[in-house]
């Protein structure tokens, strides 16, 4: 495409261009270049039944210079850029209107994507590169500050964790992607036996437990940041008669002393039954005193309970 048409990448003239991940960027402030990425993706788009596309921008922007501008008549590099946005916008605009039933997930090394413009587009925005799931929960706790949990790009990756070194039961890594969008990347093939018994299992709850996740309130329990013993964190049905708890152990002891978290957003007048014990619940002890929380053996060990409004 470039020895194509080389006017259409921000190079400027008499510099050597910033091969930034030994790529340039394409100018999408002239129509002529977006109305070519248009028609090409919809070649493959319409090659097959395809439900899902990423789209990634992992590189920066750099020798803003456009060739149908010249930078003559007061073009500056800012209405350049101004310019791109709107002309990405609309290419975005007419891939949604033709195909209204495809996901489009935002990225742009990760959370750089997060912004109201592309997420209109984009609904779905991978969160961060980091998947390691103990710098997740901090990373996911900040994001749900300002998005909603069903935008959050989140997946279980292999351990040792390739950021990080770490290494976290399957268990919690699952129960902290789904504190988002939920998914694998790792070689399945590569996992235990045990492993793989606790991916369909994850699957399972996922399903059954995509109701709170999606359309359910979020409480922010605990804060990652100054809590040092555990993570919490709650979806909770709109009628208040189901609730979802999750939680990480962060720190591990000997003879640990029992840990109690209070939740938030249920039926104060209400008993709950825990749905994995069948222990009962006033709504409002809960609120105040808290759950106990199980203490496990070994680091980061989750839990999730399952509480339904008798």
């Amino acid at each position: 495409l470039y020895r194509e048409h080389p006017d259409w990448a921000f190079t400027v003239p008499g510099r050597k261009p910033v091969r930034g991940r030994s790529q340039l960027v394409l100018d999408f402030s002239r129509k002529e270049v977006a109305d070519y990425i248009f028609d090409s993706i919809c070649r493959v788009l319409d090659s097959a039944h395809i439900e899902y596309l990423k789209w990634d921008m992992n590189r920066s922007i750099a020798d803003v210079y456009s060739a149908a501008g010249k930078m003559a008549g007061g073009d500056s590099p800012g209405s350049i850029l101004y310019r791109y946005m709107l002309g990405l916008y609309d290419l975005l605009e007419r891939l949604t209107k033709r195909y209204p039933d495809l996901l489009i997930e935002g990225c742009s090394g990760g959370g750089g994507r997060f912004d109201a413009g592309m997420l209109y587009y984009t609904p779905q925005i991978w969160c961060s590169d980091n998947t390691d799931a103990v710098d997740r929960i901090r990373i996911q706790y900040g994001t749900s500050f300002g998005y909603p949990i069903s935008a959050v790009g989140s997946h279980v990756s292999a351990v040792p964790n390739h950021q990080t070194g770490r290494i976290t039961p399957m268990k919690t890594r699952g129960v902290v992607a789904m504190a988002g969008s939920f998914g694998y990347e790792l070689n399945l093939s590569a996992i235990s036996e045990e492993d793989k018994n606790c991916v369909r299992e994850q699957i399972d709850a996922y399903h059954k437990y995509w109701h709170l996740i999606h359309d359910g309130a979020y409480y922010r329990l605990t804060n990652p940041f100054e809590d040092r013993e555990a993570a919490a964190w709650l979806f909770v049905s709109e009628d208040k008669g189901e609730a979802l708890l999750n939680t990480v152990a962060l720190e591990t002891h000997g003879n640990p002393l029992s840990l109690y978290i209070p939740l938030e957003g249920l039926d104060p007048e209400a008993m709950y039954r825990d749905e994995d014990t069948g222990t009962e619940y006033p709504g409002a002890g809960l609120m105040s005193a808290g759950i106990p929380i199980p203490s496990g053996t070994g680091e980061y060990q989750a839990f999730q309970v399952h509480l339904r409004r008798i």
